[in-house]
């Protein structure tokens, strides 16, 4: 990988826009970036990382940390270009951070979401765009480099203060660096991959084991007292013989529970037979009881019967009677009949004559007949006249309803005279109404389009005044979080020192009689270590760092809450501050000159007050020209009405002389068809109430005649019907009859008496009844005791033959299902032993693994023995051969095996640890251990070549010899083509460095000038 040019925009302390050639500075090997403190020299690093990964370095990544210059105009966006070769590839990589800018239409601002942009260079047809997508371009960058964020950061950026603490750290810390550099998370995902299946298998093994003792629990239980004569043996889960112990115990507990259903059964059979005996002698007993029993209650019935026999008899006389008696019940109701019917007749024949004249009194029906048809043909006459009359009336009613339009159109002209008089005024008032409603119109949206930014506004100030409480919640949680972050670690620290202090206790809880110690390799161990008090085991330790991490979780959660709050309060100032036109009024005042939320309700209510008067007033402007056309309209109207009034009016007259007339000559055939009446109707009614008195009186003489004829010939049946009963008269025949529910109660007796009577006469005839009254009265009483305990004793048998059956068949399933449980667990204990080896091989606990060494530190003990033979290469040149490093298979004091790294010095002969170089003799060795783990990790990263390398300050510890030698091995990595960049502010090395690259520190922003090897360029 090659880097060629980098475009910085209002990055970090990068104001304005700054470009660097990196090819111009790589032509001499070695090109150096200073510049002054705080200037932006490490910014120039993050750059090149944010450019290839779309972050910072991950320490410099904190939460809140905005990447936007300060320095930068508003309209200014931040952008990272990065055009690089990688992979045979050119690329261009262009990358912008989430950020705000000005609102391209008004006033404001807006959020513009972050952007990338890949290019890749193709020859003869130049640029060509690859993709716009963060993931895409992050996927692709990663897969051509080879490297993820932190393994570039740490072989590209070469940080020196971290490889000067790898040198002096423990093997712990040096594990943690390498697995991250190479990725080693899959081995000891393997070792917990394996640990978990020991567990889980040792797991199922113990479940199997406690399956197999609880179902010999549960024989125990269906054997009852069997298993009091054998007890289980008192084994537990994962001993040896549990098997073998539970099978004979079971087969044992099946015997003794057969010989006990053999006794139970015969048991059984003998409380049969006695109960069969006891319930026949019962049954016999009771039997004789009964039939004793019911002899003397027939003889008790029988004298009943012939109590009742007199009383009997009496009933069937006296029903006899009373159903000859029914006979005559028809005639006597015929003839009560005729005499109602009789005298009805007679009083409706006396009120008819009540009503007729006295000369009429006498009169019999022929002679009423006759006047009353003389009557009908006088009525027929006066017909004409009635229609006459009737004539009159619809004259005087035609007379009334003329009247009556005559003053309704006298009213009608004369309101539409009235109100024709004021059309004009009407008119006016109407035209000024439509154009004031139209003025209304136009304020109405003025104000709307002033409204709707002051609603935002308030809204934003409303968001604003919120989020200020939340960023000060926000910031106490962080303060909390850290404070929690910072005691859980120092709690894991105190823990860690601790353990360590007794980890020869921990190792001694490892050693075994006859078994080789891990630290010294004797199989005796006379005097092992004993924890002391308050002793902090590997859980205890592990409990505390989780602790401490998900505390320093939390922080991180906490900063990027903090973060985006800060960053939605900060929006809603912004936007709360605009005034009308989308500007800021306060600009760069503080916060107490911006509008307060009352403030911009106020002025919210008052545009709302005003612009809903406004559109009151605007929406009246269709009502407006709908009155005035429904005005013109109503004058229209009223003009023709008063016109068509006028016109019937003079209709009218000529109707009315004509009606006159008609009425003069209806008048006289009146005055003869009246009478001494004051009508015609009156007078033919007077005819009709006669006719009706004449009718009515008539019919009802000839009612009553009839109703006496029937009266008659009704006495003559009933007295025929008394005799043919054998009744002497009518009224003994209707003093002997009984109601229908006393005859039924009287049959009901009668029945009854001879139903007993037969009943107890069939009752006498039984032989079996006499003849057990002939026997000594029967005992069942005694008999029940002796059949009670035996069906007693029956129950208790069956219910022991049951339970001794059950028994048996529990035992059996129970045994079948423990043989069952025994051939399943078997493959399980045989998986579990063989993944119980692998997992203690790859732990380093096996005793087939001889230094006790984990999976994931074999594999970094390799990688760093890879390290430290590609950075014995330059360590012998930058110190004139006198160092070598060398990496130690060896566990000192309890930590990781496998990780050691020392230093042998050729001038002593002796290796020693790497924490006892000097100041300059741990830079040079870690830049020697930086440059071979960029070389190891490039192989391991698919062998891509990194052509461009940073080094990061150390070089002020160096004398004048050494710094010789150093950048002489620096210069040697040209033979490679390669380039490297070296950020330092000793002013020593812009003497032997002529390539360089200054960063400048300026009130506005820093800014970078490119010193070639034979000049400067700004």
């Amino acid at each position: 990988m090659r880097l060629h040019r980098l475009g910085i925009t209002a990055f970090g302390p990068f104001g304005a826009t700054e470009e660097i050639d990196f090819d111009a500075l790589s032509a001499a090997g070695i090109f150096l970036l200073h510049g002054p403190t705080g200037a932006g020299k490490t910014s120039v690093l993050d750059a090149v990382c944010y450019g290839l990964y779309g972050a910072v370095p991950g320490a410099r990544q904190s939460p809140g940390t905005s990447l936007r210059s300060d320095h930068a105009p508003a309209d200014l966006l931040t952008e990272i270009r990065l055009e690089l070769t990688v992979g045979g590839r050119r690329l261009e990589i262009t990358r912008s951070p989430a950020q705000t800018r000005p609102k391209k239409k008004g006033d404001g601002y807006t959020t513009e979401k972050a952007q990338s942009r890949l290019r890749e260079y193709v020859p003869d047809e130049g640029w060509r765009a690859l993709s716009r997508s963060n993931q895409e371009i992050g996927e692709e960058i990663t897969q051509l480099i080879g490297m993820s964020r932190d393994q570039f950061c740490q072989v590209v950026l070469l940080p020196q203060g971290d490889f000067a603490r790898f040198l002096r750290a423990d093997a712990e810390a040096r594990g943690r660096l390498l697995g991250r550099l190479f990725d080693t998370r899959r081995f000891a995902a393997v070792e917990e991959h394996l640990a978990e299946l020991r567990r889980a298998a040792g797991t199922q093994v113990r479940a199997g084991d406690e399956r197999i003792l609880a179902v010999a629990q549960r024989i125990a239980q269906a054997a009852g007292p069997a298993a009091s004569e054998r007890p289980l043996p008192g084994i537990q889960p994962g001993e040896p013989g549990l098997v073998d112990a539970v099978l004979e115990w079971a087969a044992t507990a099946r015997s003794s529970a057969r010989e006990r259903l053999d006794i139970a059964a015969s048991v059984l059979t003998a409380a049969e037979s006695r109960q069969r005996a006891a319930r026949l002698a019962l049954d016999a007993e009771r039997e004789l009881a009964g039939l004793q029993q019911r002899y003397e209650e027939t003889r008790r019935r029988a004298t009943e019967v012939e109590a009742g026999r007199a009383e009997h008899d009496q009933a069937q006389e006296q029903l006899k009677r009373a159903r000859k008696a029914d006979l005559v019940a028809p005639a006597l109701e015929l003839r009560e009949e005729a005499e109602w019917a009789h005298r009805r007749a007679g009083a409706a024949r006396d009120r008819s004559r009540a009503g007729l004249p006295g000369d009429l009194a006498g009169a019999g029906a022929d002679q009423l007949t006759a006047l009353e048809r003389r009557l009908r043909e006088e009525l027929g006459g006066l017909d004409a006249a009635r229609r006459a009359e009737r004539r009159g009336a619809e004259i005087d009613s035609e007379r009334t309803v003329l009247e009556r339009q005559a003053r309704a159109d006298d009213e009608l002209i004369r309101d539409a005279e009235s109100w024709l008089a004021g059309w004009e005024a009407t008119r006016n008032a109407l035209h000024t109404r439509i154009e004031a409603a139209q003025e209304a119109a136009t304020r109405a949206e003025l104000l709307a389009g002033r409204l709707d930014p002051a609603r935002r506004r308030l809204d934003a100030a409303r968001r604003r005044d919120s989020l200020a409480d939340q960023v000060s919640d926000a910031e106490e949680r962080l303060g909390t979080a850290r404070e929690r972050a910072l005691a859980t670690g120092e709690a894991w620290l105190g823990l860690r020192e601790r353990r360590l202090r007794d980890i020869a206790a921990e190792l001694a809880r490892e050693l075994a009689d006859g078994e080789a110690c891990a630290v010294c390799g004797s199989p005796d161990h006379p005097r092992p270590a004993r924890a002391g008090d308050g002793h902090v085991d590997q859980a205890t330790e592990d409990a505390a760092e989780a602790a401490h991490r998900r505390a320093e979780q939390a922080r991180t959660e906490a900063e990027h809450a903090l973060a985006a709050v800060r960053e939605r309060h900060a929006a809603a100032r912004a936007e709360a501050a605009e005034n009308g036109n989308g500007q800021d009024p306060a600009g760069g005042r503080d916060r107490a000159a911006e509008p307060t939320a009352a403030a911009l309700a106020g002025l919210v209510d008052t545009l709302t007050r005003e612009h809903a008067e406004a559109y009151r007033t605007a929406t009246g402007t269709h009502a407006a020209r709908e009155a005035l056309a429904a005005a013109e309209r109503e004058q229209e109207q009223r003009a023709g009405d008063r016109q068509r009034a006028e016109r019937r009016a003079a209709a009218r007259t000529s109707r009315r002389e004509g009606l006159d007339a008609e009425q003069a000559a209806l008048e006289e055939v009146l005055a003869q068809a009246r009478g001494g009446s004051g009508s015609v109707t009156e007078h033919a009614a007077l005819l009709q109430h006669r006719v009706v008195l004449l009718v009515e009186a008539a019919a009802t003489l000839r009612e009553e005649e009839s109703a006496a004829a029937r009266l008659k010939e009704a006495d003559d049946r009933l007295a025929d019907a008394a005799f043919r009963a054998g009744f002497d008269t009518p009224q003994d025949a209707a003093g002997t009859m009984l109601p229908d529910s006393r005859q039924r109660e009287l049959q009901h007796r009668i029945d009854t008496w001879q139903a007993e009577a037969a009943a107890v006469a069939d009752r006498l005839a039984e032989t079996d009844a006499r003849a057990a009254a002939g026997r000594p009265p029967a005992a069942p009483d005694a008999a029940q005791p002796v059949s009670d305990t035996a069906e007693r004793l029956l129950r208790d048998a069956a219910g022991a033959h049951a339970a001794a059956r059950e028994r048996c068949t529990e035992l059996g399933r129970l045994s079948r299902r423990a043989a069952d449980e025994v051939r399943g667990l078997g493959p399980v204990r045989e998986e579990y032993e063989r993944i119980a080896r692998l997992a203690g091989l790859t732990a380093g606990t096996s005793a087939d693994n001889e230094r006790k060494m984990r999976l994931e530190s074999y594999v970094l003990a390799a990688r760093l023995e890879q390290v430290a033979a590609a950075a014995t290469a330059r360590l012998r040149r930058m110190s004139s051969g006198r160092y070598t490093l060398v990496h130690s298979d060896a566990r000192t004091g309890g930590r990781r095996a496998g990780l050691g790294l020392h230093v042998i010095d050729a001038w002593t002969g002796r290796e020693r640890d790497t924490a006892t170089l000097s100041g300059g003799e741990t830079f040079f060795a870690s830049l020697a251990l930086a440059l071979g783990l960029a070389d190891v990790v490039t192989d391991e990263a698919g062998g891509v070549r990194l052509d461009t390398l940073f080094i990061d300050e150390g070089f002020g510890s160096l004398d004048d010899q050494t710094l010789d030698e150093v950048l002489d091995v620096l210069d040697s990595l040209r033979e490679r083509d390669r380039s490297v960049g070296i950020v330092s502010h000793v002013a020593d090395l812009r003497r032997r460095i002529p390539a360089q690259l200054e960063v400048v520190k300026e009130r506005h922003g820093s800014a970078v000038r490119h010193r070639a090897a034979d000049g400067v360029s700004g």
